[in-house]
Parts: structure tokens; sequence; C-alpha cells
């Protein structure tokens, strides 16, 4: 395991863990948009536990890398979405938000599977 690795995907982690609080708690910069998005207010609980379980899976990949590599996939596959939801909606402006958490997942799945 690459010192590479462990820092990138505990930023990976970090970040979609802030992700998940962000959405918990309300914060208007995330929520605002959300609902703009047209995303019903009743799936913010789900999102926000999907992006917290791939943050924990995450960091139990350090010790279990299969668990690591499915947390990544289901990382990137929730950000997809996410940009896609955006697109969606027409604010393109936003594409970079869900860009900027998936960089470092994709990153530690990228070392995850050359390692």
């Amino acid at each position: 395991m690459s010192t590479a690795y462990v820092i990138v995907t505990l930023l990976a982690a970090a970040m979609a863990g802030f992700s998940a609080g962000s959405v918990f708690f309300h914060v208007k910069w995330v929520v605002e948009p959300l609902a703009q998005y047209g995303v019903p207010r009743s799936w913010w609980p789900w999102l926000g536990t999907a992006k917290a379980a791939g943050a924990a899976g995450l960091v139990a990949g350090l010790f279990v890398p299969a668990i690591g590599v499915a947390a990544a996939i289901g990382l990137v596959l929730y950000f997809t979405g996410a940009v896609i939801t955006v697109l969606r909606a027409r604010s393109f402006a936003h594409i970079p938000a869900p860009l900027v958490y998936a960089a470092p997942v994709i990153g530690s799945l990228a070392l995850a599977m050359t390692a």
C-alpha cells in the first residue's frame, strides 16, 4: 500500500463525509441546489447515507482492499448520477461541484487498482 494511496483515499473519504454531513445538516448551499434540481426532499437522507457509507467504505478499504474498491465504485456511480442530475436541471455552472468530489475517489480507485 503506497503513501499516495493512503493520502488520496483519506482525502476522498473526508470529502465524501463532509458532503454527507452537509446533506444531513441541511447546509443551505448544498440543499438549495438539490431542491432546484428537483431532487425530492425525501431522498436527501438516503443520498447522505450513501455518501457516508462510501466514506466509511473507503477508510475500511485501507484494511480490506475489496471493500475500498466497492466503496469507490459506488461513490463514482453516485457522483456520476449527481452530474447527470445537474445536467438534466440545466445548471451547467454547477457541474464542477460533483466532479470536485469525484476526483479524489477516482484517484483512490485508480491507485487501488494499480497496487
